[in-house]
């Protein structure tokens, strides 16, 4: 048994240390770009916010996790389990909607950089700000309910326990209290989630079908590099996937876990595990997708040859 939390505490903290370098590096990037005075894209500022809710993902879920897999059990009492769970909870929340805004936005400037002017253009990039701070603001406000159903270490042999994490517990609420937070929870998702697909999905078919009205220019160029089309289609397809993958199985896990009987320790290692690959990995898609990325390691290989 030794071993197997051995096992788990050794995973999480190699899932911790890329998800740190990633999300590090991502931020490195945009704001290296600031200082140097680059033109900053609008989407600059969303993946900013990306970073920081996937650092606070990691670190909220992350570290205490590791902690008790390695043997600390009572390093924190209740106050500091209503703070880690009630901020992660925001930080997952804000996680997916700014990655459903990044999609939404994408979508929005392709077609007005077809079809509009630059003022339009100009004005949608400053509606950004404000739907980041939107984002935030709402799940603050939605996540109360979390603090209210957690309680510290102490409590987990209790009879009203649900979920027990081994440094804290989920406590039982009554059935129309875990009616209101589920559905309420559910809701939210699966519309972020709903609006994600809706708006990838149209910008994919925007692009193919743009591509094919030019297909004819196109054809008169040999060279083997993919269209800037093409790339941000497949960024586009890779990011959908991997949120709709990870959120997809931990949301189900996690609804198991409160509606149904666990079925074990290992079914909380799992859903905790899955709640921090997308954190974890999103970073690298985005980095090595950013053509001032790859056009500089393309410099660097270049001038090594």
């Amino acid at each position: 048994m030794a071993s197997v939390k051995w096992q788990i505490g050794i995973t999480l903290v190699t899932q911790l240390g890329v998800g740190i370098l990633g999300n590090s590096s991502l931020l490195c990037l945009y704001n290296f770009t600031l200082l140097t005075g680059h033109k900053v894209r609008p989407t600059d500022v969303i993946l900013n916010q990306l970073v920081l809710a996937n650092s606070l993902v990691l670190f909220s879920r992350g570290i205490p996790h590791i902690m008790a897999a390695f043997g600390a059990t009572y390093f924190l009492n209740e106050a500091g389990c209503k703070f880690f769970f009630y901020f992660h909870r925001v930080a997952r929340g804000v996680c997916l909607s700014t990655t459903s805004l990044l999609s939404g936005f994408q979508a929005v400037r392709l077609r007005l950089n077809v079809f509009s002017s630059m003022e339009l253009r100009r004005r949608s990039s400053k509606c950004i700000y404000l739907c980041c701070c939107l984002c935030w603001i709402l799940h603050l406000l939605v996540s109360i309910f979390i603090p209210i159903k957690m309680a510290g270490p102490t409590h987990s042999k209790n009879l009203s326990v649900k979920i027990n994490y081994e440094y804290c517990s989920s406590l039982n609420p009554d059935r129309f209290l875990k009616f209101i937070v589920t559905a309420l929870f559910s809701t939210i998702d699966l519309a972020c989630l709903a609006f994600m697909v809706w708006a990838s999905g149209s910008m994919v078919i925007f692009l193919h079908r743009h591509r094919q009205q030019v297909q004819y220019i196109r054809s008169n160029s040999h060279s083997p590099r993919p269209s800037p089309e093409a790339r941000a289609t497949h960024t586009i397809l890779i990011l959908v996937s991997c949120f709709l993958s990870f959120y997809s199985l931990s949301s189900l896990l996690s609804v198991w876990m409160i509606l149904f009987a666990i079925s074990g320790q290992w079914l909380v290692d799992a859903s905790i595990f899955l709640s921090l690959c997308f954190s974890t990995f999103s970073p690298f898609v985005l980095i090595f997708s950013d053509t001032r990325v790859t056009g500089k390691l393309q410099n660097w290989f270049c001038f090594i040859g």
